[in-house]
């Protein structure tokens, strides 16, 4: 034919590459010779450990980006140790040769061992260097005792001289808010899962101006959750089985909220916006279901109510105390679960 001739470095290269994940993102850099560097460019970087895979997986690192392997119940411990060894290697061959320009998520989910916490300090400088906007790291803790999670230094991602982080998600690590942490001014999501806190945790809370959703579930360390400053910005709160005495937030904006845990006062401020209240009191106290009904009166305006409660059979009433006046003007919906406990 009398066309024109097609060549590999007419198509948008950058365009493609951004567009794929990264695994096969630096398998396609390989079609081209002048495409072989362009995945260092590439804007997400997530790393999943693979679980019982097998020893004997191709050596090429894209198989080990995205946690990529063939299932193997036969795996042993020693091919579990080499495909840990592989992991880490391959996320730090990635992270050296990449560029750090653009990044836009970091995303590191991996069994930690002791002996490899200075990679995990490796990983964390590279996320705050490039300026990733999205950090995850969810750390599957294998021989740390529980009161010995690792450290997440929030500050090394306040000391690069500008917010960058809209997005950070920790499972499985400890942190220590200090008052000389401000940097989270662009901060929209902030998710604690198994988290261990210690310092000021509402004064980090308090410096959030646009945080749209909190996540707190299975942490430790914090005592009250009393934030006196406003989270204006704030849509979603969500806290789950974790030992806090009270809640007090001031949230004019909060339009789903999500308690889990033992019965405790709850008073969210100015929340004229809320949509949706889901309370779940797992205690047997007969008392629980008045008290989600009537003394937490800031849930007054939700529309959707789902209340769960656990209740012994030798309970003495259920009878609800009359509602405050104007409680639950503008309820549309309502769904309450019982669970009886029964000893025999």
């Amino acid at each position: 034919a009398d066309g024109p001739s097609f060549r590999m470095e007419d198509l948008p290269a950058p365009v493609i590459i951004s567009l794929l994940p990264l695994k096969e993102a630096v398998r396609t850099s390989m079609v081209s010779r002048s495409w072989t560097t362009l995945w260092r460019f590439h804007g997400d970087l997530c790393f999943n450990e693979p679980v019982d895979v097998d020893s004997n997986t191709d050596d090429n690192p894209a198989d080990q980006v995205n946690g990529t392997g063939t299932n193997d119940q036969s795996t042993n411990q020693c091919g579990t140790k080499i495909t840990r060894a592989k992991f880490i290697e391959t996320v730090n061959s990635v992270i050296q040769q990449h560029s750090g320009i653009g990044i836009n998520k970091f995303s590191i989910s991996c069994d930690l061992h002791k002996e490899d916490s200075h990679h995990l300090d490796r990983w964390i400088r590279f996320a705050a260097s490039s300026k990733a906007k999205i950090i995850d790291f969810d750390l599957k803790l294998f021989d740390y005792p529980v009161e010995e999670a690792p450290h997440f230094p929030l500050e090394a991602l306040d000391a690069q001289g500008s917010s960058f982080v809209q997005s950070l998600s920790l499972a499985g690590a400890s942190i220590k808010p200090s008052s000389g942490i401000c940097r989270f001014t662009v901060l929209r999501r902030l998710v604690l899962n198994s988290v261990q806190i210690f310092g000021d945790f509402p004064g980090l809370l308090a410096k959030c101006s646009r945080l749209e959703d909190l996540e707190i579930i299975r942490c430790s360390g914090v005592d009250d959750l009393i934030v006196p400053h406003k989270l204006d910005k704030l849509q979603k709160l969500l806290i789950a089985r974790t030992d806090v005495q009270m809640v007090v937030i001031h949230a004019a904006d909060l339009a789903h909220f999500e308690y889990e845990g033992r019965l405790i006062p709850i008073v969210l401020h100015g929340c004229s916006k809320l949509e949706k209240a889901t309370i779940a009191f797992d205690t047997t106290n007969p008392s629980a279901l008045a008290h989600a009904f009537n003394v937490i009166p800031s849930i007054s305006p939700v529309k959707i109510l789902i209340v769960r409660a656990i209740i012994s059979t030798y309970a003495q009433s259920l009878e609800l105390p009359l509602r405050p006046q104007g409680m639950f003007m503008h309820l549309r919906h309502m769904t309450c679960q019982i669970v009886v406990y029964c000893r025999e």
